[in-house]
């Protein structure tokens, strides 16, 4: 685009989103002023940004049709008003009477939507420390990767629990992607274990920057999500990671970046798929598929 400069300043919000929409829309709202004051041109929230509810009977009082959702339309207006890119990480959408999906909003300086994504991988786990989830009781699955256009390069859209599934992020680089969202409500014991270490993997071995945004903290519903917010360059090179309670964390992004990594480890020229052969006595063999 013309004019448009090299770099650009990505901000990372991080909530503690609680039970009502209103309010939860109101911290997002002042804090993606004061992203924008301090130079933002692109603003993630995370998942979950309109509220974090575990209780089906709160979440199904609390949500709304994405075309009556007051939220959706209120950060139409602010990226209107800031000339900014907004990216909700998800909003709690309904679908049906008995399902709502978990649904990302790419939205352009001018308040439309360039990009919907419903998060495709269902948070269906026991943690064995009396954390349970079971995402998929209340949430139906999206069933198709996305990627959505900026000045700057080509977003893949995805949240939280995709990040666990790396195929996902090989086609949307693929694709186009040369920085990959994964706005986020880790679990404390998952995100001290894995969360810094899948951010930087994803980031390598697909040369994108990866830009995630998180819930932080002990939320209103009681559950506890595990913050550090981040931004990581396609060499795998931490540029920015918050810690456990709500703010922002901003980091310059260079696009050039991506060409540089990508021609030291040129990894998706030299992709191939593999199948598996028949077990034998002494070995078992993989063979390349030739397309």
């Amino acid at each position: 685009m013309t004019g448009t400069p090299a770099t650009f300043k990505a901000a990372m919000i991080q909530m503690r989103s609680g039970l009502t929409p209103a309010a939860n829309l109101d911290d997002a709202a002042r804090m993606i002023g004061e992203a924008k004051s301090a130079g933002a041109d692109y603003v993630q929230t995370p998942e979950m940004t309109n509220l974090l509810a575990a209780n089906r009977e709160q979440l199904f009082a609390a949500i709304v049709e994405e075309d009556k959702d007051a939220s959706l339309a209120a950060y139409r207006d602010l990226a209107r008003k800031h000339g900014i890119y907004i990216h909700i990480g998800s909003l709690a959408i309904k679908v049906s009477p008995e399902r709502a999906a978990n649904r990302s909003f790419l939205i352009t300086p001018k308040g439309d939507i360039a990009a919907r994504y419903d998060k495709i991988h269902m948070f269906d786990v026991d943690l064995g420390n009396g954390e349970s989830y079971r995402e998929s009781r209340n949430y139906a699955p999206g069933e198709l990767a996305v990627i959505g256009s900026m000045p700057w390069g080509v977003l893949g859209l995805t949240v939280c629990y995709d990040l666990r599934f790396p195929a996902l992020y090989r086609a949307l680089a693929e694709a186009g992607a040369t920085m990959l969202a994964i706005p986020s409500a880790f679990t404390v014991p998952t995100g001290q274990a894995h969360w810094q270490v899948l951010m930087r993997a994803r980031a390598i071995e697909n040369g994108c920057f990866v830009l995630a945004s998180a819930q932080a903290g002990k939320h209103e519903s009681g559950r506890e999500t595990y913050g550090h917010s981040i931004v990581v360059d396609p060499w795998g090179k931490i540029l920015a990671e918050g810690g456990a309670e709500p703010g922002i964390v901003m980091a310059e992004i260079d696009p050039a970046a991506v060409t540089k990594a990508r021609s030291r480890v040129p990894s998706l020229q030299h992709g191939r798929r593999f199948e598996i052969a028949e077990p034998m006595a002494e070995a078992t063999h993989l063979h390349l598929v030739r397309e």
